[in-house]
């Protein structure tokens, strides 16, 4: 996998699986802006890769703040010279509670982060990627399909965001490739919070048994590079044995 000359914007790329994401663009001479609220861990992240070799760009701002991402990606293009691919990787899971207990700001605030943040920050950065003929990804979830007690807020924001993938697919997938990937179960943070809570099945699943973030992040890059026209538009389960044995990943 050679990305020599491309550049890349990994959103929420501080820690877990858009840190790796980062590394392993990087990794195949791809040039990525990392962005994320955390200064010190998104500038830790940014000197690593400097450190082996690579290109990185720590540009601090909370995803939630659609005149900071704008600025993100002003400054991204006019660092890199344009854009090949954006992932729209930051997310949280809070609130998990029962719906009973849903407060509207909590709901409100969970909204922005997984699905108008992902959207506007698409939309702003379309005509760059029109114009390198660039890819996209929006990193989704099982909970997009399926319901699970305590998590009525993150169901519901990752299933609009695999819907507003499918909408972008339509509308832009003549002029850029379009992905959803599902990461499957990762040893992240989320998932302390997520072990933390003891709610719905999920919560039970031993850290033993998680992903490491390597690998789903390996999946997303070989989707950005290698760009398959039968999975444009499509939410792929980057941790499937056959997908990951058609994009050469070991598990």
């Amino acid at each position: 996998m050679d990305l020599s000359g491309k550049s890349y914007l990994i959103t929420g790329a501080s820690r877990g699986i858009g840190k790796a994401i980062a590394e392993t663009l990087a990794a195949a001479g791809g040039k990525v802006a990392v962005t994320a609220r955390s200064a010190d861990a998104l500038n830790a992240v940014a000197a690593s890769i400097q450190v082996n070799g690579g290109t990185a760009l720590a540009l601090t701002a909370d995803a939630g703040d659609a005149d900071a991402m704008a600025g993100v990606l002003s400054q991204t293009v006019s660092t890199f010279g344009g854009l090949d691919g954006l992932v729209n990787n930051a997310g949280m899971i809070d609130p998990i509670a029962r719906m009973e207990a849903a407060d509207a700001a909590d709901w409100a605030h969970i909204f922005n982060i997984n699905l108008v943040s992902p959207v506007v920050l698409t939309g702003l950065a379309l005509s760059h990627l029109r114009a390198s003929k660039g890819a996209l990804v929006n990193i989704s979830s099982g909970a997009a399909h399926r319901p699970l007690e305590g998590w009525s807020a993150y169901c519901a924001t990752k299933a609009a965001l695999w819907m507003a993938t499918q909408a972008l697919h339509l509308e832009e997938g003549e002029a850029i490739d379009v992905y959803g990937a599902s990461p499957g179960t990762v040893d992240t943070e989320m998932q302390v919070q997520i072990r933390a809570s003891g709610v719905n099945p999920i919560s039970q699943i031993p850290r033993a048994n998680l992903a490491p973030p390597a690998l789903p992040a390996a999946g997303i890059a070989w989707l950005l590079a290698a760009r398959p026209e039968d999975l444009r538009g499509q939410e792929v389960n980057v941790r499937d044995a056959a997908f990951l044995q058609r994009a050469g990943i070991q598990q």
